[in-house]
């Protein structure tokens, strides 16, 4: 029997579209399925969840045909999967350590993200069933 509480810790630690990509497929796709789910983005994990940055993640050199291949199965956008996780009530925490040495502030990112310290996350994630790292 399906345990309802099951509860999904991702660590978002990098920035490109495939990680995006990744972090927002898994946490979509779990969330779809009643599943808790929280991610921590840290280090260039925070593009995903920057105002900007996140429509302008970097297609990896030499995959750019991956781009035409995307679009003819519409596959949906980054921003877009972002938002869809946010309706889905997936936690979404910005690592406070990473934003003070980048210099950025909450108002740096997309509305509805949390802001806290590995503690933060690490109270979510001990009772975790599926911990990813991306």
């Amino acid at each position: 029997m399906e345990n309802n509480n099951t509860r999904v810790a991702i660590i978002a630690a990098n920035g490109g579209m495939f990680d995006a990509y990744k972090v927002f497929n898994i946490a979509t796709a779990a969330a779809a399925s009643d599943k808790e789910v929280g991610i921590f983005f840290t280090f260039e994990g925070l593009n995903l969840i920057h105002k900007e940055a996140h429509k302008n993640l970097a297609m990896p050199e030499g995959k750019e045909h991956f781009k035409e291949g995307f679009e003819k199965t519409n596959v949906p956008s980054i921003s877009e999967l972002l938002e869809m996780a946010q309706e889905m009530g997936v936690k979404m925490i910005g690592c406070q350590m990473t934003m003070d040495v980048m210099n950025l502030e909450k108002e740096d990112f997309v509305k509805g993200i949390e802001v806290g310290g590995a503690a933060s996350f690490i109270e979510f994630a001990k009772d975790a069933d599926i911990s990813l790292t991306f």
